[in-house]
């Protein structure tokens, strides 16, 4: 059965997509299954998974408005080694769509279920807004991993996002906890970033993982060549780091 994981963050700029990608080949890359939602109208990871959102037959658009399955939806990543449904302009007209239809927030977690043995990773890509998209995949998901920089108003964000978090979990998926905190475009001569991802792992201990990404310009250059940082330069710091927070993803969800 797949764990379903979101990544997300209320605030935007942190390196949620880049995140998605990297982890998906990253886990790829060591023989795990996987499938990326791509929630977000931008259709950035769907771009960066090598895959031409404009030339999208169908689309998550389409199988939260239950006219598609994920099996008809998905697409092959290319190199990445994995599975994408993707997204693009046309989901942002499904936030009001979905207003007025049953089980708004439950329709990708229905999907989903579906194709549960077909997975073990589904790593959906949230929009940076707490919107009806959001909701979804929050209400789809075993936990959320959450990117994050060592800057001060990183830690502001962050408590928005815990407390949406757990109103989720009382209201309306009981599954949903936090994984983790990752901490990414980490710059270990810059004193403040040091700081704050000691207080980080002073506040949250084992929830921030162990594994640091760097801020490294090959994860920066990849999606403008419609690839993974993982694919692109397997070599890069960056990338390395990547597969070695797949690895760590994997541990952590076989302990759980």
């Amino acid at each position: 059965m797949a764990k379903i994981f979101c990544i997300a963050n209320q605030k935007g700029g942190v390196g949620k997509t880049t995140t998605t990608v990297n982890l998906a080949a990253g886990l790829a890359k060591i023989g795990q299954r996987v499938l990326l939602v791509d929630l977000d109208p931008q259709g950035n990871a769907t771009m960066g998974s090598g895959v031409d959102k404009r030339g999208l037959a169908l689309s998550v658009y389409d199988v939260l408005l239950e006219s598609a399955s994920v099996q008809e939806a998905a697409v092959a990543s290319g190199p990445g080694g994995y599975r994408v449904l993707g997204a693009n302009r046309e989901l942002a007209g499904a936030e009001v769509e979905l207003v007025e239809l049953e089980r708004r927030e439950k329709r990708l977690k229905t999907a989903l279920d579906a194709v549960q043995a077909e997975y073990d990773f589904v790593l959906i890509d949230c929009p940076p807004s707490l919107s009806m998209l959001t909701l979804n995949g929050l209400c789809s998901a075993h936990g959320v991993i959450v990117p994050m920089q060592c800057e001060y108003f990183a830690l502001e964000g962050l408590t928005d996002l815990v407390n949406t978090i757990k109103q989720v979990h009382a209201n309306l998926n009981p599954e949903l906890q936090i994984i983790g905190l990752l901490r990414v475009m980490y710059d270990p001569r810059i004193t403040l970033q040091a700081q704050v991802s000691e207080q980080l792992k002073g506040h949250f201990g084992d929830k921030v993982f162990n594994t640091v990404i760097p801020r490294n310009v090959r994860l920066a250059e990849a999606p403008s060549y419609g690839l993974p940082g993982v694919v692109f330069d397997p070599a890069a710091k960056g990338s390395q780091a990547f597969v070695e927070f797949a690895k760590e993803m994997v541990e952590r969800i076989g302990a759980m």
